[in-house]
């Protein structure tokens, strides 16, 4: 039997390769996203850590601590607020990333069944042809037969 070729293989192959490396670049956004996202709570626990402190303390104690604290805060706040931002970014990243990924695995798996489609019409096409070999193969040797029968050579 004959082998089967498909024209388009190496269309599939592509993007079968497009679609693992868009996998591996959302895996790494989600990673920085992971990433940036803990560094915004150990930021935010930070804070929280520092006020828990101050309201342990005592009164006279607190003032300046509360005064210092204040003074500082804006500088994390920025931080945290530019964390925030970050997020928001690597989150619309990934979400335009999934598209693409989706994109990908739908047009491969288009392919994919265009590429079944096409083996199965190759099988039944190859096996029309051995059957009609067969057929032949059968109708040449029954008139043999009937010609060895008759005596005709």
């Amino acid at each position: 039997m004959k082998r089967f070729v498909w024209r388009l293989q190496r269309v599939l192959d592509v993007k079968t390769k497009e679609e693992r490396t868009k996998r591996a670049e959302l895996l790494k956004l989600t990673e920085m996203l992971t990433g940036t996202r803990s560094e915004l709570l150990m930021e935010q626990r930070i804070l929280q850590d520092i006020i828990d402190d101050l309201k342990n303390q005592k009164p006279r104690k607190r003032l300046g601590s509360q005064e210092f604290f204040l003074r500082h805060s804006a500088i994390n706040n920025d931080q945290i607020k530019k964390l925030r931002n970050r997020i928001k970014e690597l989150e619309l990243q990934q979400q335009e990333k999934i598209a693409e990924v989706l994109k990908a695995r739908r047009y491969k798996e288009g392919l994919e069944k265009l590429r079944a489609e096409t083996k199965i019409q190759f099988i039944k096409q190859q096996e029309k042809l051995e059957q009609k070999e067969l057929d032949e193969g059968a109708t040449i040797r029954f008139v043999r037969r009937k010609l060895q029968q008759t005596g005709i050579s």
